[in-house]
């Protein structure tokens, strides 16, 4: 018997390249995982991370192993929130892998398409004012 759980839809994790690294964000319900990935865990930023090719694809071919799908994104454009730097912004941060100031701007590169809901941000904004 392997150690996939056959019976459930196959979670999806992104894997984005920031700089020199590739890293994500996900919260492991099997503490197995976590502790198999700890050593990529870095705590400053509450991310994996990774820093080459070979520990990019140790850490892929695990997480497909245990039934993840997993998607490369090189060009994180469509997964980018900007706010202004007056708002709020804690909800955002929770399912950010990035942030950045720029001028007067926060900006927010979120750890899937489904954290990028410009109604959801547009109306913290307006609760933030």
């Amino acid at each position: 018997m392997s150690g996939i759980d056959t019976n459930v839809e196959k979670r999806k994790i992104n894997i984005f390249k920031i700089g020199g690294i590739w890293c994500f964000k996900y919260f492991f319900n099997d503490g197995e995982i976590f502790n198999k990935l700890s050593e990529y865990y870095n705590r400053d930023k509450y991310r994996f991370e990774v820093n080459n090719i070979e520990e990019r694809k140790k850490v892929m071919e695990y997480l497909e192993y245990k039934g993840f799908e997993i998607a490369l994104i090189e060009n994180s454009s469509d997964y980018t929130v900007k706010i202004s730097k007056s708002n709020k912004y804690a909800a955002i941060l929770k399912n950010s892998i990035e942030s950045y100031e720029r001028e007067r701007d926060k900006i927010f590169t979120m750890k899937d398409l489904v954290s990028v809901d410009p109604i959801k941000w547009t109306r913290l904004n307006e609760l933030s004012r």
